[in-house]
């Protein structure tokens, strides 16, 4: 079972947006919000595990860019295990990473 619920501001100051995924067997489920829930749930099976509960490794390399003021909070279980997961646009890595759940914060996966 997937219950996320994902708060969104365009920046510090700006109202907040919040959204809910939920899904069962597979499948979105009633309570869902988000305009596209097959592909926010498709974007979190696929990099959810490495995303909310990532291994830990060599340090990584980000390139110094910034993608904007946008920020994303993502709370709820993922298959039994809490999540709270921010995202930023502050770095290379942070884009990345908006990026790969992009279906799930508003936007499309790249």
């Amino acid at each position: 079972m997937i219950d996320l619920t994902i708060s969104i501001r365009d920046h510090p100051d700006a109202p907040e947006h919040v959204f809910r995924l939920v899904a069962t067997d597979g499948n979105p489920a009633a309570g869902s919000t988000l305009p596209e829930p097959g592909a926010a749930l498709s974007a979190v099976e696929r990099f959810g595990e490495d995303i909310f509960f990532p291994k830990p490794g060599p340090p990584k390399l980000c390139t110094q860019q910034y993608g904007g003021p946008q920020v994303a909070l993502v709370t709820g279980t993922f298959h039994g295990r809490p999540v709270r997961s921010t995202f930023t646009l502050t770095d290379g890595c942070e884009i990345a990473r908006w990026n790969a759940m992009g279906p799930l914060l508003g936007g499309t996966a790249t």
